[in-house]
């Protein structure tokens, strides 16, 4: 990979991993319309480290109270706001933890290619769309139950699929369930702490385990990038989602789609 590529790559993984666009898509289309090659698993577990280093700091409080909580919620049979908060998040992992565990290998086989990509924009696009104007934005993240989260859990494991976006399914879910759009933001972001740190440890694993060769330059600037970008994303992301909505981001991905499509198909 060259400088260029390094840059662009660990941008675009920072920016859209917390948008409800897609980072997996976004960081196979460059390879697909430019033909670069792919960026390697070393690459991909840096980036993954930025965009997880940057959710755990920006909700650092928030992270240690759940902890503190869920912990007194074990050993002291003390149960709160933050505790309840915490146990959803665990509870919300274990499908896409399941399914990809099982699925994983079939989709990286049969389902990266810009047809599904085109395919799963539009759809999930217009699901998001429909998400937005059926929320009725009563609830925060400390209302959502068991039930809720469980629901938006298995919504989460469809994000194996290229183009379906995890935080752009979950946030849908979390809409046309009741929470208000913030909490839906907030809810999907903490979500994605275990999941990011679950893929970058598989993914780890198999560099170890299969000797990939590591360009230690790359990766240093590919974690910090993803980091800043990511950061940056989640700061404004929470400060203008409930006035903005996601039609913006339903526009774009339409947008994409139909690029796409006519870019495969024309």
């Amino acid at each position: 990979m060259d400088t260029l590529q390094v840059i662009l790559l660990a941008l675009i993984q920072g920016f859209t991993e917390f948008l409800p666009i897609s980072s997996s898509a976004h960081l196979i289309l460059p390879a697909q319309l430019f033909g670069w090659e792919d960026q390697g698993l070393s690459f991909d577990v840096a980036v993954h480290i930025g965009s997880l280093l940057a959710v755990i700091i920006y909700f650092r409080k928030e992270i240690v109270a759940m902890f503190k909580a869920w912990i007194a919620s074990i050993f002291k049979g003390q149960h709160s706001d933050d505790s309840k908060l915490a146990w959803w998040i665990i509870l919300a992992t274990i499908p896409a933890v399941v399914i990809g565990f099982m699925a994983k290998d079939w989709v990286e086989s049969f389902l990266r290619g810009p047809g599904v990509i085109a395919i799963t924009t539009v759809v999930f696009g217009l699901l998001l769309w429909l998400g937005d104007r059926m929320a009725k934005c009563e609830l925060t993240e400390y209302q959502t139950g068991w039930k809720k989260a469980l629901l938006i859990g298995f919504a989460q494991a469809l994000a194996l699929i290229p183009g379906t976006s995890r935080s752009g399914v979950t946030m849908t879910a979390a809409l046309m369930l009741g929470l208000n759009k913030e909490a839906a933001a907030r809810f999907s972001f903490l979500m994605s702490i275990p999941v990011i740190l679950g893929a970058a440890l598989l993914m780890g694993k198999d560099i170890v385990t299969e000797g990939h060769v590591i360009d230690w330059q790359a990766m240093g600037l590919g974690v910090l990038l993803s980091f800043i970008s990511a950061y940056v994303c989640i700061h404004f992301f929470l400060k203008i989602i409930s006035r903005m909505g996601m039609t913006p981001f339903v526009i774009y991905r339409l947008a994409l789609g139909l690029f796409l499509c006519g870019f495969i198909f024309l």
